[in-house]
Parts: structure tokens; sequence; C-alpha cells
């Protein structure tokens, strides 16, 4: 019987150690920090997330800088912002999942919120959080175990 590796994990065994991610108060990822940037930070973020999502579990191939290209130049061609904003909600689950939560985040919630004044931000930020708070706030970088 074989099981079948969530979305993004390549067929390989499992690393057992990760390094813990940054928490982030949702509604200055969401609203604050961008009013003040004049929305750099929401660029900021995003690069972020993904660089500390990659260095959480290093089973899923995850490029920061191609997921940064996605949501800005990717525009040009009006599709690609839209497959990353889903595709994070999909590696965030992953992640949850990772952690050896039961995932929460929905990709297509985030991908619907992205039409209501950029919601994903503040719900993939509150889902994020959940994995921080499952390692009771380690600090950013500090390795912590893997469940699966």
């Amino acid at each position: 019987m074989s099981t079948q590796q969530p979305w993004g994990y390549p067929q390989q065994g499992p690393v057992g150690f990760g390094l813990a991610m940054k928490r982030r108060v949702p509604l200055g990822v969401w609203l604050g920090l961008p009013l003040i940037t004049l929305g750099i930070y929401s660029l900021v973020w995003y690069y972020k997330i993904h660089k500390e999502m990659a260095e959480f579990d290093s089973r899923r191939q995850i490029s920061p800088v191609g997921s940064l290209l996605a949501i800005t130049i990717g525009g040009i061609v009006i599709i690609p912002p839209f497959v990353s904003v889903f595709n994070t909600g999909r590696r965030i689950a992953d992640a949850q999942r990772a952690a050896g939560l039961q995932p929460t985040c929905s990709a297509g919630i985030g991908l619907l919120l992205m039409f209501v004044f950029g919601l994903y931000q503040l719900y993939y930020q509150i889902e994020l959080n959940k994995i921080v708070d499952h390692y009771n706030q380690a600090a950013p970088g500090t390795q912590v175990p893997l469940a699966n």
C-alpha cells in the first residue's frame, strides 16, 4: 500500500526537523504596515512567508522569488497572481500538516478573499500563526521537530 504525499512534496522520506517561522500580527500584515510603506510591505511579507515555509519543511520546493514575481510582474498576464495566491494557501495547509496540525487553511477561501480588500493576507497570516503557536512561539530560525 503506498501513501500519497501532500501537494508540493517530492517522493522522499521525512526530514525530521525544520526552522520555526516568525509570528506576525495579522492586522499589521494586512493593513498597518502596507499603509505606512505604500504597499511595499505586502511584497516583503509575501516573499518572507514563502522563504520561511521553505526553511520550515525542506521537503517542499518553494521559490520565494518565483512566488513574488508571480504576484508582481506576472500580473501583466493577469492569471499568475491568482495561481500564486491559491498555491500559497495549499503550501500553508501543507505546513500545518507537517507541524502535526489538522490543516485548516483553505486555498479557495484565500483566493476568494483576494477579491475582498486583499483579506487573504489577514487570513493566511492567521493560519501561519497557528503553526508558530503550535511550537510555543519558538524563536524564528530555531530548529523544531516535524510531525511527518
